[in-house]
C-alpha cells in the first residue's frame, strides 16, 4: 500500500469536515485513508487549528534539533573523557611521576589526570 505524507492543514480539514457532516466510513473513502488512520488524526489534532498545528510542528522540529545537539555534546564529553583516562594510563604506565605537583598554583581539577610535563 503506498503511504503519503498528508499535510497538517489537510488533516485539520478533514477532521473538520468529519465534525459538520459524514461518518468516518464515507470520509475515510473520500479522502483515502483509513478510519484507524482518521481515529489516531483525532487523538492528535482534534480541537486544534492550522496556526495551532504549525507552531506544533515548529516546536517539535526544534525539539528534535536540541536532541541531536545534545547528543553530539553528550558524544564529544565521552570521547574527551575517554582521552583523559588515556592520557591519565600512559603517564602511570610510564612511571614519570607526572601527577598533581602540588605546587603553589596548581589547579589541575579534581579527578582529572595531570600529566603535562
Amino acid at each position: 500500500m503506498k503511504r503519503t505524507r498528508v499535510a497538517e492543514e489537510q488533516i485539520i480539514g478533514i477532521l473538520k469536515a468529519a465534525e459538520a457532516g459524514p461518518k468516518s466510513p464515507e470520509l475515510a473513502r473520500r479522502d483515502g485513508v483509513s478510519e484507524a488512520t482518521i481515529a489516531n488524526w483525532k487523538a492528535k489534532y482534534g480541537g486544534l487549528e492550522v496556526s495551532e498545528a504549525k507552531r506544533l510542528r515548529s516546536l517539535a522540529d526544534e525539539n528534535a534539533k536540541r536532541n541531536r545537539l545534545l547528543a553530539d555534546t553528550m558524544l564529544d564529553n565521552a570521547a574527551l573523557k575517554d582521552l583523559l583516562q588515556k592520557i591519565g594510563d600512559a603517564c602511570r604506565d610510564a612511571g614519570s611521576g607526572c601527577a598533581s605537583s602540588g605546587q603553589p598554583g596548581d589547579e589541575r581539577a579534581a579527578g582529572v589526570p595531570g600529566c603535562w610535563g
